[in-house]
């Protein structure tokens, strides 16, 4: 049985590993969307970043799937869909997911939600985030 820190990195090695940062200029400055798939008991225990687009993880491939009924529009926006979790390991198997259903523009934060705080970037409590979500 493979480990799941041996899909973490067959799925890293396919993928962009963004830090922070470098996710923070590209919303900025090219236009990508931060895709956050904690669990909403993530979101409200731990903040969110503002403008960050919440995408449960049970929910993802059913959102990107043109034939699903749970299909969202936004995953066909001609931009780059930088997806997050916590610590980097969810968002790395979902990327991976993302990728191979065929979304091109795909990245993900490789020291997640954590490594965001960490970094010292933005981050709103929960009422705020829900207050400014589009």
């Amino acid at each position: 049985m493979k480990s799941v820190h041996e899909m973490v990195d067959a799925a890293k090695a396919e993928l962009e590993n963004l830090s922070p940062a470098e996710a923070k200029r590209r919303v900025e400055e090219e236009g990508a969307l931060l895709v956050d798939i904690r669990d909403v008991r993530e979101l409200e225990r731990d903040g969110a970043v503002l403008g960050a687009w919440h995408v449960p993880r049970g929910m993802l491939e059913f959102w990107i799937a043109p034939d699903s009924p749970y299909y969202k529009e936004k995953f066909a926006e001609d931009r780059q869909f930088i997806i997050f979790c916590a610590g980097g390991l969810r968002s790395a198997l979902a990327a991976k997911v993302a990728k191979d259903m065929g979304l091109p523009k795909i990245a993900h934060i490789e020291t997640g939600f954590g490594g965001w705080k960490s970094d010292g970037l933005p981050v709103a409590d929960y009422a705020t985030w829900k207050a400014h979500k589009s």
